[in-house]
């Protein structure tokens, strides 16, 4: 990624809060903050990755980005040549026409495609949808695809059940590039896969990336892959930001604690940079009853009596380096070694 890459999406302030309801007249008596004010921005050719525990609304954040579920509130501005969209202010028209440049590629390969449709037909159902080329131009076009992202054309009249789970994916992919996207979200791509098919639709999202100028946000739990893949690493813990910088900075100089604790569990191939792993005592706090003060307090070894009584708010301690922790210039973390 070139740092002076201009940005293709911003999110500002995000919050994504779904109710809890009880009794016959399903009164609200509080809200799920799947999402809680959450501020980033994607540049065009880069992959920021965001990394969690499962259940800290990675997913949700990026469906909500998709405008998939409509927010509670927040802003995403989509970069659009020299226009700025505000995607939730769109109309439902509007935004089915937006969509052209925002897709997703989801994390079940099993479950993303229709059984019932030909390769064919999966592939092109965005073009159909969307009333783009005629049927010769759509069969072209995922003849192409096919290809680019490692099968043959001879697959197209087969249907995905006798697909294996990395076939499957690079399906899904091939579905999600069909019409022609600047952004995509991918969450979660590789968890269903093994570990080496990981590798093959890891650096075949790479390729793609640098063929046709993507721009990803990759939605991972696994600080490895992570790593990998992206240019920039922003943290997510029960719903909030918490560290968000490029990735060497991030990898090799964490502020945040949870960040540092993500970086233990990775594993090492060699003695060198070998480290105790640190282990979180107890559970994340409950997205609907979060707790005084810093939202990681509960779980954190550092914490001091501020961080039980004020909330930390998401600041810049050095160039890019962005992390919402009260005592990030005291602590000497540990991150990983070159």
């Amino acid at each position: 990624m070139n740092k002076n890459s201009k940005p293709i999406l911003e999110v500002r302030d995000l919050r994504q809060f779904f109710p809890i309801q009880e009794g016959f007249l399903r009164r609200t008596i509080g809200y799920v903050k799947a999402v809680n004010g959450i501020s980033l921005t994607i540049n065009e050719g880069e992959t920021l990755g965001l990394v969690g525990e499962s259940g800290c609304g990675k997913s949700t954040l990026g469906c909500t980005i998709l405008r998939l579920y409509e927010p509670t509130g927040g802003e995403v501005i989509l970069h659009d040549g020299d226009e700025q969209l505000s995607v939730f202010e769109l109309s439902h028209h509007e935004m089915r026409q937006v969509r052209a440049n925002m897709q997703m590629i989801f994390q079940d390969p099993f479950a993303s495609l229709n059984e019932r449709m030909t390769v064919l037909d999966n592939v092109i159902e965005p073009l159909v949808c969307n009333d783009i080329g005629t049927n010769q131009e759509r069969e072209a076009k995922a003849e192409n695809l096919l290809m680019q992202v490692g099968l043959q054309k001879e697959h197209l009249r087969r249907y995905p059940h006798s697909f294996s789970g990395g076939q499957r994916q690079r399906i899904g992919i091939a579905r999600a590039l069909s019409i022609e996207p600047k952004f995509i979200v991918a969450d979660e791509p590789v968890f269903a896969l093994d570990v080496s098919v990981q590798a093959q639709i890891l650096n075949l999202m790479q390729e793609l990336q640098a063929e046709f100028g993507l721009s990803y946000l990759f939605i991972s739990h696994d600080m490895a892959v992570i790593r990998y893949v992206s240019d920039r690493i922003a943290v997510m813990y029960v719903g909030e930001l918490v560290e968000y910088a490029e990735r060497d900075e991030l990898l090799h100089h964490p502020a945040h604690p949870y960040t540092e604790a993500l970086h233990s569990a990775v594993p090492r191939l060699t003695q060198r940079g070998r480290r105790n792993r640190i282990i979180l005592e107890g559970t994340p706090p409950d997205p609907s009853d979060l707790p005084p003060g810093c939202v990681f307090q509960t779980r954190c070894r550092y914490a001091e009596a501020k961080c039980k009584e004020e909330v930390p708010e998401l600041r810049e301690i050095s160039d890019g380096h962005f992390v919402a922790c009260h005592l990030a210039e005291e602590l000497n973390l540990v991150g990983i070694q070159s």
